[in-house]
């Protein structure tokens, strides 16, 4: 449990830096290291690799065991469930020993209404490869795909490439009558596209010099990319954009929404020159969202269902979301659907040509609410296990009684479900096998309850070996998020199968800035409530050595990119509460980086974080909880930092500044840190590549709880 091995590890010079605001000045030694382009950048990343390489050397049998047990229960060579679109079956597989998936499609057939079987990861009778991800990956050592769509009429291909990992991507379309990549070639695009209904026009999306995607172009097909014309441009630097061809592939949407404001625009896609039309001009702190309906005329000539239009999701004066409807034709009142529920947090809406399927969360859970098609009556789907996560899968027909949707929970592998809509059956098409004898029952889950500081329950959910005791012998991982409304759902990992197998209980500290309670769970999460989200869990920590789940000496805590803030921040409000702590793309330098608008993302996180350049208020705040400026001499747990030198969501120089402070403020502690120095935000980039990755990150928490 220790990483003296006789290497020694490296010393990061001091240059100091002053930075003043609001009448404060910091001494920053470490800002060099954000120089990406300086050779003593590099040679310093380099150095602490080659360190950590040598301090977890004792680990690389375990590692090696632990890559092993995931391949093993894996079915390398698999299929998806394949999704109907038009005339064709979609679906991805993987072949043993590659890398990266393959895309496909193939013919329905005469008579064909399910999809056909994927049981044994052979490929599909009459298959045509749309992509394969292995051989636009050759000669690199990163490979990401950005957008994949294909045209209404199933002819043309737009996708998107990047080989850095900066999510930089090179957008190409592909001609899937003939297989020619035309020469229709965009640099710099970003994630998403629309295409008009007859296939002539590709909508996509370029991002400006903070990496914020900004304007939506229009480009038509066998044309130079030099003659396209953007279509939009926002300008306010807080709103990104998205565009996105609804389900009933009528209208394009282009959405421009900011941290708390949103605005939608559509354009027919019949008709792909039109100038895009407002549904709601915005407002400031009203959130909406918009799915285009074709009515299918209801029993009631009255009813919502009985005309097309825009069924909106909205937050105006509705803090955990309420939908209305309103006219295509002439958007204006909104009449409403469902109402505001206090604690039904509304997520998003899909509709379909009998349905509307609304997915939302209640009580910690996520759920889905079916409404038949010009009815203001409404049910649940339900589902057994106590804890669980289920959303709709990729449901491209607009004309159908049948959804797609994904279930699983922490002993449930993913599963894949159609939900017959008219019958309310649900029929099993595929659960992710897990190799090896995989019994469920071998596993619990279970849901406990912390009180933090302020009196606020805060949940837990946790998964452990059946027959676990809670006389705090057990070790342990606590996991957390808590930003951004983004709820930690429970998910089925194999690769965690080998810490559960090892005694270790994974617990998920469904904290205060995540969404899991409603709005307001998040509301006081953030801004100048940011603290909560530290405290919510330490009380997490501290109730689960206090029940008798695990012990202080045996808890590791473990987050990534904002959940790296919230590490960073909890090794100093609380070090003596985890033995270890592991931080993944951390965001510890979180006032630096927001006090600069140059830097990717910044402006629009200002009304995540509050805006510390232009509010003392908010200045004062950030930087007491920050974890680089808050670095102090206290014996720290045993830090292993994992970032990648591409990252353009975290950069780099974070983490690598904040292990530099920590080394030289508390020099008596056990810190590493790991950079990736070829990938991006989401670390390596291939199957087996991630499987490594989180076998040496597994190995260290081993070594580290003594359950190795």
């Amino acid at each position: 449990m220790s990483t003296d091995t006789g290497a020694t590890p490296p010393v990061a010079k001091r240059v100091p830096s002053e930075r003043t605001h609001h009448g404060d000045t910091i001494v920053d030694e470490y800002a060099w290291l954000a120089a990406k382009d300086d050779p003593e950048t590099i040679d310093y990343l380099k150095a602490e690799n080659a360190y950590t390489e040598a301090a977890t050397e004792h680990l690389a049998g375990l590692r090696e065991t632990l890559f092993e047990e995931t391949k093993r229960r894996t079915q390398e060579t698999d299929l998806s469930v394949p999704t109907r679109k038009g005339g064709y079956w979609y679906y991805t597989r993987t072949v043993e020993g590659q890398q990266y998936g393959i895309q496909c499609r193939r013919a329905v057939r005469d008579g064909e209404t399910a999809p056909p079987s994927t049981a044994d990861g052979a490929p599909l009778d009459g298959e045509e490869v749309l992509l394969d991800g292995n051989a636009l990956a050759e000669g690199h050592d990163f490979f990401a795909l950005g957008t994949f769509d294909v045209s209404p009429d199933g002819r043309w291909l737009a996708y998107s490439t990047d080989f850095a990992g900066d999510e930089r991507f090179t957008l190409r379309v592909k001609d899937l009558s003939t297989g020619e990549v035309l020469p229709d070639e965009v640099p710099d695009a970003f994630y998403g596209s629309a295409w008009s209904a007859d296939g002539s026009t590709l909508f996509y999306l370029t991002v400006d010099e903070a990496w914020r995607p900004y304007r939506v172009w229009r480009h038509a097909i066998g044309t130079a990319p030099a003659d396209d014309v953007v279509v939009f441009q926002e300008d306010d630097e807080r709103f990104w954009v998205g565009v996105e061809l609804t389900r009933s592939e009528k209208f394009i949407v282009i959405e421009a929404h900011s941290k708390v404001t949103s605005e939608a625009r559509v354009i027919p896609a019949s008709n792909p020159t039109g100038e895009p039309a407002v549904i709601a001009p915005r407002r400031q702190g009203i959130e909406y969202s918009i799915e285009h309906y074709v009515g299918g005329g209801g029993a009631d000539a009255d009813q919502w269902g009985a005309a097309t239009g825009f069924l909106i999701l909205h937050n105006d004066g509705a803090e955990d979301f309420a939908l209305a409807y309103t006219s295509a034709d002439v958007p204006g009142e909104w009449t409403t659907l469902i109402p505001h529920t206090p604690g039904t947090r509304l997520e998003s809406v899909d509709a379909f040509s009998g349905h509307v399927v609304v997915s939302l969360r209640k009580d910690g859970l996520t759920g889905l609410r079916v409404i038949p098609d010009g009815s203001t009556d409404s049910y649940d789907i339900s589902f057994p296990e106590p804890l669980y996560s289920v959303g709709l899968e990729s449901n491209p027909e607009y004309d159908t009684t049948s959804v797609r949707l994904h279930y699983a929970s922490f002993v449930t592998p993913d599963s894949v479900y159609d939900y017959d809509l008219v019958t309310r059956e649900m029929v099993l098409r595929k659960q992710k096998p897990v190799l090896g004898g995989f019994d469920p029952a071998a596993y619990e889950q279970h849901r406990d309850w912390a009180v933090a500081d302020d009196g606020t329950r805060v949940p837990i959910s946790l998964v452990c070996k059946t027959g676990t005791p809670k006389d705090g012998s057990a070790p342990c991982v606590i996991y957390g998020y808590g930003s951004y409304e983004a709820s930690m759902d429970p998910w089925f990992s194999i690769p965690r199968l080998s810490l559960l197998d090892r005694g270790v209980i994974f617990a998920v500290a469904h904290i205060r800035g995540g969404g899991e309670l409603g709005r307001r769970w998040y509301e006081d999460g953030k801004m100048l409530a940011k603290k909560n989200t530290f405290t919510d869990f330490v009380a997490c920590a501290r109730h689960l050595v206090k029940a008798g789940w695990t012990s202080a000496d045996r808890l590791v805590a473990r987050g990534g990119s904002a959940g790296g803030l919230l590490m960073g921040a909890v090794a100093n409000i609380a070090p003596d509460a985890f033995t270890g702590v592991v931080a993944q793309v951390p965001f510890v330098d979180a006032l630096n980086s927001i006090l600069d608008p140059s830097l990717p993302l910044t402006v629009t996180e200002w009304e995540e974080w509050g805006n510390p350049l232009h509010d003392p208020e908010v200045y004062a705040y950030m930087k007491s909880y920050t974890p680089y400026e808050n670095v102090t001499a206290v014996e720290y747990p045993a830090i292993l930092a994992v970032t990648s030198l591409n990252d353009t969501r975290v950069l780099y120089h974070e983490p690598a500044k904040w292990v530099a402070k920590l080394r030289a403020t508390a020099p008596a502690g056990d810190y590493l840190l790991k950079t990736e120095m070829g990938a991006g935000h989401g670390g390596p980039s291939g199957r087996y590549d991630a499987w490594k990755e989180e076998a040496f990150v597994a190995a260290w928490i081993l070594d580290r709880l003594g359950a190795s």
